[in-house]
């Protein structure tokens, strides 16, 4: 029971991240798109804890460090959205990148090396996930195709290790980062179209 609440914890507020991420690139002016630009940042940080305690029971060391490592970019991005560029704080990259140092060492002591094809799939999620995260905080909508190849891993990964919910959570997640990211491309190419959502 515990384990099924954890799942939709964590989904649901993933799911919700992805969601006003999509709603802040069809936002129609600039105070709605940093509102939920804001909201997206917060329900991420919130569904954290409930990740990486799922990755931790399943011994997903990298996954596990990976999500608690991303913390600081989440934190990042809460402050470009809330103060704009050139606020946040530069040792929170530090400590990210100590964090994914601790996974793949921890990973690599437990499996003795990448012997298993979850230990390539948490290579997936952590490369999707961190350069996605940190793009997406930096404002760069590259961010996006990166967040598509951690929402397939992490899918594969809930799949073979059996949380069908998190499975389908990550698969709608899809859906609303491939919104996102054409309606952040379409307005590249096309200033003038704006949508009035």
């Amino acid at each position: 029971m515990a384990i099924f609440a954890l799942q939709i914890w964590g989904g649901m507020f993933y799911l919700l991240n992805k969601v006003f991420f999509s709603r802040s690139e069809r936002s129609s002016n600039e105070f709605k798109k940093k509102n939920w630009r804001i909201r997206a940042w917060i329900v991420y940080l919130l569904g954290l804890p409930a990740w990486v305690t799922i990755f931790v029971l399943e011994r997903n060391w990298i996954a596990a460090a990976i999500e608690a490592g991303g913390a600081p970019a989440m934190i990042i991005g809460l402050s470009i959205a809330i103060r704009g560029q050139g606020h946040e704080l530069r040792w929170l990259d530090t400590l990210a990148k100590i964090m994914i140092g601790i996974g793949l060492t921890l990973s690599l002591y437990d499996f003795g090396g990448i012997t298993t094809l979850n230990q390539v799939l948490e290579l997936g999620i952590a490369v999707g996930f961190l350069v996605g995260t940190y793009m997406l905080a930096k404002e760069k909508a590259q961010g996006y195709f990166w967040f598509m190849g951690m929402n397939i891993s992490t899918a594969v990964l809930m799949g073979i290790q059996n949380y069908p919910f998190l499975m389908v959570q990550q698969l709608i997640s899809l859906g609303f980062v491939l919104d996102a990211y054409f309606v952040q491309r379409a307005r590249a190419i096309s200033p003038l179209s704006q949508s009035t959502l």
